[in-house]
């Protein structure tokens, strides 16, 4: 088994908005950054001493444009199959995260009003279609995709076998990276409660680190601390019938790419 490294790649700010480059015996990239900012992740990428080429999977973590804005630009720059979650596919085929957003508290309010975030991004087909966990052995990098839904209904992280997990937004660091180290919910959350069960299913699994899409990484033992917390916060909202979750209905078109044998 080769050490995986996790490179992060900024795209936003210093770590506002964050990708990740995945070496092993060989590279892959998690995350595809905001429309537009496809060259700017593949610079970084080859800084880092990888041909963007080599690269041999981009994964999607979920749904919203931040996290997918790019990935039709990293598809055509690098060559690389995209991996996305067939619950996200609505708007991967839209170019539209589904609106409105649910914000989590103040920063998601204000975010909300953010003219970026209702633009619409490049649609594309993901190339392969996740629905369970799936190993990465065969792109090189001794991992696997894991199922988190709650963020969004299609939402994935990628845990090494080393103990890293690029957890895209399942957490973060406290007002969208600012606060490093502190852990925090991203701006918005589709279904708080659901989110929450995958963040302690993820803690449960004992990773080392955890590579979030807004800040530098967080402590797996502060975030335990912090998902006992924020339990008790939603429970509170929820018998108060303030406990805002989105519901989904079924894609109407049925998925074209390539389900992961």
């Amino acid at each position: 088994m080769s050490r995986t490294k996790v490179v992060p790649i900024p795209v936003l700010g210093r770590r506002a908005v964050n990708a990740y480059l995945l070496l092993g015996r060989h590279p892959i990239l998690v995350d595809a950054g905001t429309p537009g900012s496809g060259r700017r992740i593949t610079e970084q990428v080859a800084a880092h001493g990888v041909n963007p080429e080599d690269v041999r999977l981009v994964v999607v973590t979920h749904g919203h444009i931040d996290h997918f804005g790019s990935a039709a630009e990293l598809h055509r720059l690098t060559g690389a199959p995209i991996a996305a979650h067939t619950a996200d596919l609505g708007p991967y085929r839209t170019g539209r995260a589904r609106e409105p957003y649910l914000p989590t508290g103040p920063m998601g309010r204000l975010m909300a009003r953010n003219p970026k975030l209702h633009e619409k991004a490049e649609p594309f087909e993901p190339d392969i279609l996740l629905r369970g966990e799936r190993g990465l052995a065969d792109f090189g990098l001794d991992a696997r995709i894991i199922p988190t839904p709650g963020h969004t209904a299609g939402s994935v992280s990628v845990l090494t076998d080393d103990g890293d997990l690029v957890a895209g937004d399942l957490i973060a660091n406290s007002f969208m990276g600012l606060i490093k180290g502190r852990p925090a919910n991203p701006p918005f959350h589709d279904d708080p409660l659901a989110n929450l069960g995958s963040l302690r299913a993820m803690l449960a699994l004992k990773p080392t680190r955890l590579h979030v899409g807004h800040g530098t990484p967080l402590d797996p033992v502060r975030a335990d601390r912090w998902a006992t917390a924020e339990q008790r916060r939603l429970a509170r909202l929820a018998a108060r019938g303030k406990l805002r979750v989105r519901t989904l209905e079924p894609d109407d078109e049925p998925a074209r790419g390539a389900e992961w044998p």
